[in-house]
């Protein structure tokens, strides 16, 4: 499989959107991305907090879960929602940034997309230490795709990211 192609490290599952944190699907589709793996893997494994690692939770749509790692180039503006002077000159506050009320969230995105950002820098409500980046499909052409490694129940980063989140090992 192609890394643009559907399920691919690269593709932007437009069709698929609406939900999510940034989503605003008839203008633009997002790419999910963290700086830290068990970040990433945290943000695909929340929906089965204290639940039982069987080998369906590593798969999406038929496809298994993998790691990639993606480099931007230098021209990716993000905007980083975690810059004080940033929020200041919106009129944003943080507790607006960090809520799961996507009728609040949806607009910001919108609202940072039609000022030409490549996409957002926020930091994860699970721990506010990791880096979570949206990006805007306007960027796709610019991606590589440096690595990319499925998910397994040896490694270490799906151990920590199911302990946080009470996954037990089956």
């Amino acid at each position: 499989m192609g890394a643009r192609a559907e399920g691919g490290a690269l593709w932007f599952p437009r069709r698929y959107q609406g939900d999510g944190r940034h989503d605003n699907p008839d203008v633009y589709g997002c790419l999910y991305l963290a700086t830290e793996p068990v970040a990433a893997v945290v943000e695909q494994l929340a929906h089965f907090r204290g639940s039982v690692m069987v080998p369906e939770v590593l798969r999406r749509r038929g496809l298994p879960l993998a790691l990639a790692t993606i480099e931007l180039d230098d021209r990716t503006h993000l905007v980083d929602l975690d810059d004080p002077r940033l929020l200041a000159a919106r009129r944003l506050r943080p507790s607006r940034i960090a809520t799961r009320q996507r009728i609040v969230t949806q607009p910001q995105a919108l609202a940072f997309y039609r000022r030409g950002a490549s996409g957002l820098r926020w930091w994860s409500t699970f721990e506010s230490l990791w880096t979570n980046v949206t990006l805007f499909d306007r960027v796709g052409p610019r991606l590589r795709v440096a690595d990319v490694a499925q998910l397994s129940t040896e490694g270490a980063t799906l151990r920590e990211a199911a302990e946080l989140l009470g996954i037990a090992p089956a």
